[in-house]
């Protein structure tokens, strides 16, 4: 397709880590489209309420949405064409009239353990003090070691590293996709297996959001989905619908792909870490497949965790 001369506004947040994802973004543009000039993609940082809170958990103040919401509002208006997300912070179900229309190849899913004093979880000091705002961190780290203190640690990575330098926690978890997209993965003390630790829903992929009756950023954007990523992630993202997770829920899940199957594992627990229930299963490696999957291990976690687990 023709685009040149087209004006492209790529809508984020303005933390560090999102610009990078925008940038990634316009190369892949630029790369797909040799009619694009780079002066024609503009990346407009758009502060949303969750940057602006920092004293407070997500699930203290809203939840996920708050990561979303001036960025789907400024893509409504059509002041931005598309927006770039993490994809782990996007809430289960989108506003009306707005798609994912196209994710970028996932990065390493893994969570890291950040620490000056220890070089693994089962090292750290008897009693001390780990930052994370994540209830999912939060209620697998204290099954693995309840006498560890958590405390709240919110900001971007560069202001959470800072703060641990500062002494105000002996160590803090962290995506490794992040690190590696901000040049940081140096930073990691250790990398968690998902054996162990099992991520966030979605945790390393990049969507990018845009109208659902623009068919020229549709076109525009196609190029840049990688398959395996969106298979992965609308596997695990049908699990959350089913149990309706929100930022008060401690939910953590991981789709691999295997050939032609697909394998989703699954965990829901309580944030104090006392229980937990975990689920496995298979399927086929489509995008129907993974949705069914994913529906299908939701509705196993909510029969083993019980009714009165998830409200």
């Amino acid at each position: 397709m023709a685009v040149s001369g087209l004006v492209i506004n790529i809508g984020t947040r303005g933390s560090p880590l999102a610009l990078a994802q925008a940038e990634l973004t316009k190369a892949g543009l630029l790369a797909a489209h040799a009619e694009l000039r780079p002066e024609n993609v503009t990346i407009v940082p758009i502060k949303t309420t969750g940057d602006q809170v920092q004293d407070r958990t997500l699930s203290e103040i809203g939840g996920k949405g708050l990561f979303t919401k001036e960025i789907e509002e400024a893509l409504i208006d059509g002041r931005i064409d598309l927006a770039v997300h993490s994809m782990k912070d996007m809430p289960t179900f989108l506003p009306a009239g707005l798609v994912i229309a196209a994710m970028l190849e996932r990065e390493d899913p893994r969570d890291v353990l950040i620490s000056p004093v220890a070089d693994s979880i089962a090292n750290l000091p008897q009693g001390a003090v780990v930052g994370t705002a994540s209830l999912r961190r939060q209620a697998q780290l204290l099954a693995l070691r309840p006498d560890l203190k958590v405390q709240p640690l919110r900001g971007n990575v560069g202001t959470r590293l800072d703060k641990l330098a500062r002494g105000e926690a002996a160590a803090t978890l962290l995506a490794l996709a992040g690190l590696k997209r901000l040049g940081r993965a140096d930073a990691a003390t250790a990398i968690l297996s998902t054996d162990d630790f099992l991520p966030a829903v979605a945790q390393g992929a990049i969507g990018l959001e845009i109208r659902a009756n623009d068919p020229r950023v549709a076109a525009l954007v196609a190029p840049l989905d990688h398959p395996l990523t969106t298979i992965a992630v609308t596997a695990e993202r049908a699990m959350l619908a089913v149990l309706d997770g929100s930022c008060r829920t401690p939910i953590a899940a991981h789709a691999e792909v295997f050939g032609t199957q697909l394998r989703l594992r699954g965990l829901v627990a309580l944030p104090d870490g006392t229980e937990s229930h975990f689920a496995e299963d298979s399927g086929n490696a489509t995008l129907e497949g993974a949705a069914a999957l994913g529906r299908a291990l939701g509705e196993k976690l909510k029969a083993l965790a019980g009714p009165n687990f998830l409200a």
